[in-house]
């Protein structure tokens, strides 16, 4: 973590910074400390810089954290299948955070301890996802910037048409919102 960082124990807001707007989120030190002091060290070090919002599901989720769709290249038949070096485990218990709107989940693979730089925005309350992925964070101010990526236009898995438009710009961790 870089020096100037809040500490991961209170106080953390990461400041995302898209192409449609700014989406401001409290993250949940206390009850998913691995899984933040990862995406903090990620944000810090500029690992979502220009990354694609990859997965759009309008009423349900959007998904960023890929770094093969770093300034919207790569190839797009990969998009989703990318992370970082690193993994934390399935941070989840009977006091868990819930997947409701504008909670931030760890998205991960088969295993429930994969979870490793791609992350989503609830668009609605998901029970479902309950106790099934790590919720570490929840949008304070920009849900609307949320739902406003969730309603472009995708192509039929689900991929931004205009990449452009669906940029993770940069994650700035701040110690107030």
């Amino acid at each position: 973590m870089a020096a100037n960082s809040p500490s991961v124990t209170s106080g953390v807001y990461a400041v995302i910074d898209t192409s449609a707007g700014k989406i401001v989120a409290e993250l949940f030190p206390s009850s998913a400390p691995k899984t933040v002091a990862n995406f903090v060290d990620l944000a810090n070090a500029g690992f979502f810089n220009n990354l694609v919002w990859h997965r759009i599901v309008g009423g349900f989720v959007i998904q960023t954290g890929d770094p093969q769709t770093k300034n919207g290249g790569g190839d797009r038949r990969r998009w989703g299948t990318g992370g970082s070096e690193k993994t934390v485990p399935l941070e989840v218990s009977d006091t868990s955070r819930r997947n409701d709107i504008g909670s931030l989940g760890m998205a991960r693979s088969q295993n429930p301890n994969s979870g490793s730089s791609q992350f989503y925005i609830n668009l609605a309350d998901n029970a479902p996802l309950n106790g099934q992925y790590t919720v570490f964070g929840k949008v304070i101010t920009g849900l609307d910037v949320a739902k406003a990526i969730g309603g472009l236009a995708v192509d039929p898995s689900g991929q931004p048409v205009a990449p452009a438009k669906a940029m993770v710009t940069s994650i700035a961790i701040r110690s107030t919102p």
